[in-house]
């Protein structure tokens, strides 16, 4: 597949284009964001992207220090990665340059009502993440993790990310899975073995049933029960799941909060959900009351689908 990313879409926007900007104090939350960066080639032009790359934005945008934990090509591609993430003020620290593995890249084709279909590639930098001291010394330093499904389809990949949420697991460091089912690149084990990792769970409402059925939870027509039955199961602290144009539903053992969704015109709704993960886990470490943290997430990935693509990047003046 042919990459032409040495033109990138760019957008003319002002300084303050996330919503909620705001410059990370030195006190401010350390999140280590695990998983893929990447290129997505829309039929207009490749536009940044990957799950960490942009869930790492939207959390600096949200005020928290993020260092994006991935692994990136030596190529053309993967430095103008490593350019936009520090442009957008994440940590490129912990990212890691694959010696053979060309930087990522997904094919993206949007439906009318801009919802993707995705052709992932394989064997591409991002699986092959590995273990090492900076890893080490950068979770002992951590307030929370993010991580997802898709990033552990390699095998070097998963044993490094396990192993970092097991010492995170061990400090009692809050571990945050943002489900990502994307066929063939998952099972029932990866759902349940992720699902038992993490502190805090975000899916979608299309991912329930496979998480549900993965993990043993009776199926039933209100999905609070499922909730509540994965909140129990796994001890978990939060569940958040996302609606699409209705919104969100979270879920605490003392709390449920039914978020409307956001009404806007929609350009494409890649990577919506990153951001709306990014507010969640910003506004949870800061104690925010619930309803809170549910209308500023679903606002925030409304704002996304605004615009192409799911993270807008600057020209430079």
């Amino acid at each position: 597949m042919a990459m032409g990313l040495s033109s990138p879409v760019r957008e003319s926007v002002p300084g303050n284009f996330f919503p909620y900007m705001k410059t990370p104090a030195k006190s401010a939350r350390r999140i280590l964001s695990v998983g893929e960066v990447l290129w997505d080639l829309f039929e207009t032009g490749p536009r940044f992207g990957g799950a960490a790359a942009n869930f790492a934005c939207h959390a600096v945008a949200a005020g928290a220090h993020a260092d994006v934990v991935s692994a990136i090509g030596r190529d053309a591609n993967g430095r103008e990665a490593a350019e936009i993430l520090a442009l957008l003020g994440v940590s490129t620290a912990l990212l890691q340059e694959h010696p053979q593995l060309p930087t990522g890249s997904v094919g993206v084709s949007l439906d009318a009502s801009g919802s993707p279909s995705l052709t992932i590639c394989e064997n591409v930098a991002w699986d092959g993440i590995e273990w090492g001291e900076p890893l080490a010394s950068a979770v002992a330093e951590a307030d929370a993790i993010y991580f997802g499904t898709l990033a552990q389809r390699g095998e070097i990949s998963r044993g490094a990310i396990r192993r970092l949420l097991s010492i995170a697991k061990d400090r009692g460091i809050p571990r945050v899975l943002d489900v990502n089912l994307r066929a063939p690149f998952f099972d029932q084990a990866l759902i349940r073995e992720s699902i038992a990792l993490c502190s805090v769970l975000k899916l979608s409402d299309e991912e329930l049933p496979a998480v549900a059925m993965a993990c043993g939870i009776k199926a039933t027509a209100d999905p609070r029960v499922i909730l509540t039955g994965l909140l129990d199961h796994y001890g978990l602290a939060c569940i958040a799941m996302t609606r699409g144009a209705q919104g969100a539903l979270l879920v605490t053992r003392d709390e449920t909060v039914d978020q409307a969704g956001i009404s806007v015109v929609v350009q494409d709704t890649v990577g919506a959900g990153d951001a709306f993960a990014a507010v969640l886990i910003t506004g949870l470490l800061a104690a925010e009351p619930l309803t809170n943290i549910a209308r500023r997430a679903c606002e925030t990935a409304a704002s996304v689908c605004m615009h192409p693509g799911a993270v807008s990047i600057p020209v430079a003046s």
